[in-house]
């Protein structure tokens, strides 16, 4: 798999000038177009988009440093309709615009080259188990709150501490099978993933009851789910796992993500400083996907 991914990232490189299309970064690499915007997103730590954008921003720097051609010459080639638009990114990447740095030489920001290792620490295994479910409902409540990658999500929290005690007790009594209890379930997620695109979060349950008509219900339909455990500080151990999943699983496993809710199902120690951590992530065998 990583190789493959590596594949993809030389034809970002030989295509920085020309349109590069996710449909083919994603054959390639052997694998669906969303699992691989999601696996290069783990691996990466920055979106797809993002990173084409800042590698292309990096190249045209250092043509706009040498000065063989014209800035809108420059902007065409990599992609802008425009010299605005082009000094607009620009200078989003590098702190300057494309006229001041070719006149006063100035330095600029480089995103390097990526390319992927898998680094195998051997000082624990990873408990999973994979699992078939017919269809079931998310029932609880939702928000639509902005993504966040690290750290407590402010926007979360303050959705979760205005539900109230009653409500989330009629919740709960809802749940009738695996995972049990509350869960987190994010799900719609913007595909690039990136930092502060939006997702609708629900706070509710996995059940089978019909729901009140005062909560919200997300259908999901049957399917094959891979679950990962672990334990250990809180909130790294979340954080970790899910990185986990993606950084070290799915590159020695012979599945891919597919589209659908994630859902998270926490309990913590007494004095909130350990988590016992159970992840739903929607999965398709690698030989079974269309």
């Amino acid at each position: 798999m990583l190789e493959r991914l590596n594949e993809a990232l030389e034809h970002i490189e030989s295509h920085l000038d020309r349109q590069i299309e996710v449909s083919r970064l994603a054959r390639i690499a052997m694998t669906s177009e969303y699992h691989f915007r999601r696996m290069f997103s783990a691996l990466a730590g920055v979106s797809l988009s993002e990173y084409i954008r800042r590698r292309r921003l990096t190249v045209a720097g250092a043509e706009v440093l040498a000065g063989e051609r014209t800035l809108l010459e420059i902007a065409v080639r990599y992609g802008y309709g425009s010299g605005e638009a082009f000094a607009r990114a620009f200078r989003a990447v590098h702190g300057v615009g494309p006229g001041e740095a070719r006149r006063t030489g100035a330095a600029l920001h480089s995103q390097p080259r990526m390319s992927f290792r898998l680094i195998i620490e051997g000082s624990s295994s990873m408990r999973y188990r994979v699992v078939e479910k017919e269809q079931f409902h998310v029932i609880g409540k939702k928000a639509r709150v902005p993504l966040v990658h690290q750290g407590v999500n402010p926007a979360i929290a303050d959705f979760i501490r205005g539900i109230g005690q009653e409500t989330l007790d009629r919740i709960t009594a809802l749940s009738d099978q695996q995972p049990e209890g509350l869960v987190a379930v994010c799900d719609d997620l913007d595909p690039s993933r990136a930092e502060g695109t939006e997702l609708d979060y629900y706070h509710g349950v996995v059940s089978q009851l019909p729901a009140p008509d005062d909560l919200d219900t997300l259908v999901v339909p049957a399917g094959t789910w891979a679950v990962f455990e672990n334990s250990g500080p809180f909130p790294e151990a979340l954080q970790f796992l899910w990185r986990d999943v993606f950084t070290q699983w799915f590159p020695s496993n012979p599945y891919q993500s597919r589209p659908g809710p994630e859902i998270l199902r926490t309990r913590l120690s007494q004095d909130s400083s350990q988590a016992d951590a159970e992840l739903w992530i929607p999965v398709e065998r690698l030989n079974d996907a269309g």
